[in-house]
């Protein structure tokens, strides 16, 4: 963190004023949210000096070509940490998750996927001409590089996940299967990790990050990583409709045969969903992060889809019977059947009383938002809530509402991973205030905006002044 301050200081030409460590996520970086009285900026501290060079070099190479990538505003002579613009907590998945109904996506996020779709055309192809010296740690999604994500699904998913099979025989199908993919053209920029997650919504408008993976690979594989992402759970009309759409539009860039470029795109699709099990056996199995299990069932429906609809997968029989014991695994249905913790955020007004807990277990945290500055008592935010623009610019310049709020998160993230690591699966949390409108709303969506960053569970809440009930899984 020291190091952080001091380039942060270094650029901002004043002293830093706060400074707050972001949720961690699947990446050995650790990012912080650092201010002064007239800046802002994110942090980065990352050990693995490579990395962060391929971010910086290819931030800067994307953002000469008007692409809507964070700006790099300083890094410091060990290139172990960065600043870069800090551009808000909203990502797609985020929106997308508070947004949906089951199946049904708003007409406002289909365009948003149109839009991102139109913006990843250009990074392929603009992308053509980038330093591949910059690249880590390949230059091209090849041979080599789809061999690692084939023995990293290997080793930390079927052997962690008890998943049996002939090692030779899949060892030889890994091989047909990777000439296979690299039948298609695969000169282009690919991205990598293009989800939901590493797209942000900035003014309604896409932001992206986490491109430092990038190289030389197909077209496929970065449209099979958006549509195919597991938690975003896509219904499969709306995978058909904005594949169709990238096809359409990619036409108007470059000549592709649409037959050809299907015939492999479900190759990448099913190499992508294969790379991103192994993470979840890692990050899951290994490391014993349990959030990163919850991925399991969404993926095992996106490939459950893939071995019933398309039959290039019968040209590799060991990796077929691997893939099909994959599905009907009973050790890998428990995690599918396994109850998921629910954390209940209510705000209140204390004028009414503290909310009955109406769950079996009972208990949960009570917390008093009446000693924070309350914007209700000025005339202009006084028919306003704490979802409110205006009202949420109120209190993010308090320092005692910074201050309450990293209390609150320490409490009940203490409380959140000892639930899950009992197997409960429910918890209560209230913030009341006096009218229950500006401070125990506003406390209330901060925390849920924390919890959905941080852990893979669900979150109801409850705005009991408001008559507002959102759901959110």
């Amino acid at each position: 963190m020291k190091q952080i301050v001091e380039l942060f200081e270094k650029w901002a030409c004043e002293p830093h004023v706060d400074i707050q460590q972001l949720p961690l996520s699947g990446s050995q970086r650790t990012y912080y949210r650092i201010n002064s009285k007239t800046k802002t900026a994110l942090g980065a501290y990352n050990k693995d000096k490579k990395e962060n060079f391929a971010f910086i070099q290819f931030s800067r190479f994307f953002k000469e070509k008007n692409m809507p990538v964070p700006h790099i505003y300083a890094f410091d002579d060990n290139q172990d940490c960065y600043l870069l613009q800090d551009l808000g907590n909203t990502t797609l998945f985020q929106w997308l998750s508070t947004s949906r109904n089951k199946n049904i996506i708003p007409d406002d996020i289909i365009s948003f996927y149109k839009s991102v779709i139109q913006w990843l055309i250009k990074f392929q192809i603009v992308g053509k001409c980038i330093d591949l010296s910059a690249t880590y740690p390949r230059a091209k999604f090849d041979k080599q590089s789809m061999m690692w994500d084939l023995q990293y699904f290997k080793y930390y998913f079927l052997k962690l996940g008890q998943i049996s099979f002939d090692e030779q025989l899949l060892e030889n199908d890994f091989e047909l299967f990777t000439d296979y993919l690299l039948e298609t053209d695969t000169d282009y920029f690919l991205y990598r990790d293009f989800q939901s997650r590493n797209i942000m919504v900035v003014e309604n408008k896409p932001f992206f990050i986490d491109y430092q993976g990038g190289r030389m690979g197909a077209l496929q594989y970065d449209i099979a990583s958006l549509l195919y992402d597991a938690k975003a759970d896509l219904p499969p009309e709306i995978r058909c409709e904005l594949l169709d759409y990238y096809i359409a539009e990619l036409q108007k860039k470059i000549n592709i045969d649409e037959a050809k470029f299907k015939k492999y795109y479900y190759g990448y699709v099913l190499i992508r969903i294969m790379q991103a099990m192994g993470a979840y056996g890692f990050r899951g199995f290994y490391e014993k992060k349990e959030h990163f299990l919850k991925s399991i069932p969404f993926a095992l429906k996106n490939l459950e889809s893939i071995l019933n609809n398309h039959f290039f997968i019968n040209e590799f029989s060991e990796l077929k019977n691997v893939l099909s014991g994959v599905i009907s695994s009973k050790f890998l249905k428990e995690i599918e059947n396994h109850t998921e913790l629910c954390v209940s955020i209510k705000s209140f007004s204390y004028k009414r009383g503290i909310p009955a807990d109406t769950s079996k277990h009972g208990g949960g945290f009570v917390f008093d938002c009446r000693l924070l500055p309350n914007p209700g008592r000025n005339v202009e935010y006084k028919t306003q809530t704490g979802k409110d623009k205006e009202v949420k610019e109120y209190f993010e310049k308090e320092q005692e509402v910074k201050a309450f709020l990293g209390n609150v998160f320490t409490i009940i993230s203490q409380a959140v991973e000892k639930y899950l690591k009992n197997g409960y699966n429910s918890l209560s949390v209230n913030f009341g205030c006096t009218g229950g409108r500006h401070r125990s709303v506003y406390s209330a969506e901060q925390l849920a905006e924390f919890l959905r960053k941080k852990y893979a569970i669900r979150i109801k809440i409850n705005h009991i002044e408001m008559e507002i009930v959102e759901s959110v899984r």
